[in-house]
């Protein structure tokens, strides 16, 4: 296990900052960026399933302070923006944050960019009302990221956190597509290469992610698998249409902290 951790941050940032190889063929990050900034409404991940139908956020919030941990070009602060909240997106990659800055001055909405490490970001304790990542906390230890998120949220706030599912993660072989057989241990699974050999994603099996958000004082809400919706298209090409009707790709915790 120690072999896979080995210097991911670093590893993950050259991903995200465009300089992996291979970094081209996830996608263009600014036309999805572009993309999910004209949106009219929130719509989540790979499927983009409205917000509508998931009602993951709270019912008002305007006038909530919220960090957006890993938040990449930065369309889910936009979106809160737009709601009234007062927003401020946090990420290790210097290339998703000048994309954002770019989209903020194409959209004239502004709100506060930090370059930083989204399992130490230097903000005050207690300062936020909602944490909230779309796949942005996907690269980053869950055992570093929950006593952060812990430590800005105020007693009563909220996290809401989106990634892909340990069933995706046990059916995806490292660069390949989810298939129908599982290929990696329930037991034990904590970093993995799924993209390719190097970068490191973070997964935890659901009764440890359980038990780690209540010993960092959160109360679980929910646990939402999403299913994809018919004739949905992903730009990400490790699960397939097919497969995410059939079984969950994606899925959000949400939690209250004590």
């Amino acid at each position: 296990m120690a072999s896979v951790e080995i210097d991911y941050l670093t590893a993950n940032r050259a991903f995200w900052e465009g300089l992996a190889p291979d970094a081209g063929e996830y996608g263009d990050q600014a036309g999805h960026g572009r993309q999910r900034w004209a949106e009219p409404a929130p719509v989540w991940g790979d499927w983009s399933v409205p917000e509508s139908e998931l009602r993951l956020l709270p019912d008002d919030v305007a006038g909530m302070d919220v960090v957006e941990l890993g938040c990449g070009t930065g369309y889910v602060s936009a979106w809160l923006v737009r709601l009234g909240a007062r927003p401020v997106g946090v990420d290790l990659a210097a290339r998703q944050l000048r994309i954002a800055s770019a989209l903020q001055r194409e959209h004239d909405l502004p709100f506060p960019l930090l370059h930083a490490n989204a399992e130490r970001p230097p903000l005050a304790d207690r300062t936020f009302d909602l944490v909230i990542s779309e796949y942005g906390l996907t690269a980053c230890d869950p055992r570093r990221w929950v006593p952060e998120a812990a430590r800005l949220l105020r007693p009563g706030g909220r996290l809401i956190v989106l990634s892909s599912t340990p069933m995706a993660t046990m059916c995806t072989p490292t660069g390949g597509t989810a298939g129908d057989r599982l290929v990696r241990d329930y037991f034990g699974m904590h970093a993995v290469h799924l993209l390719d050999d190097r970068t490191v994603e973070f997964m935890l099996p659901h009764g440890q992610m359980i038990r780690l958000l209540r010993d960092n004082g959160f109360d679980v809400d929910d646990l939402v698998e999403i299913e994809a919706p018919e004739a949905a298209h992903s730009a990400w090409p490790y699960v397939t249409l097919d497969w995410a009707r059939r079984w969950p790709s994606e899925e959000v915790w949400t939690a209250t902290r004590r």
